[in-house]
């Protein structure tokens, strides 16, 4: 069974830090691009970042440039988003996802307010 597993989001203070992890199973992340996505309250999903399936690629959403890093672990079958620099703007549910793929996880919540 495809499944992705987003964890690490929480409450925070504006300029602080997350890290939210992506775990995949049922299927090898290897060949695949992976993006972060994030749905605030009221508007639609947006995508945050996107990683080659070797990491030599990434792209960021405007926004987040200087503050958010995508990685991954292939042996691990695992992305990564760390945040920092927290902004009140960035409250929403963050997703993982393989690209080319419906393959979405659940959604962590990820607060930033004082």
């Amino acid at each position: 069974q495809v499944q992705l597993v987003e964890s690490g989001g929480g409450l925070v203070q504006p300029g602080g830090s997350l890290r939210l992890s992506c775990a995949a199973s049922g299927f090898t992340i290897r060949p695949y691009a992976m993006s972060w996505h994030r749905q605030a309250p009221g508007k639609e999903r947006e995508l945050v970042a996107v990683i080659s399936s070797a990491g030599g690629s990434i792209t960021y959403v405007d926004s987040v440039k200087g503050r958010f890093t995508i990685s991954r672990d292939n042996a691990k079958n695992m992305v990564y988003l760390q945040m920092n620099n927290l902004k009140p703007e960035d409250t929403a549910v963050y997703y993982c996802k393989a690209v080319g793929t419906n393959h979405w996880g659940q959604g962590t919540q990820v607060t930033v307010s004082s």
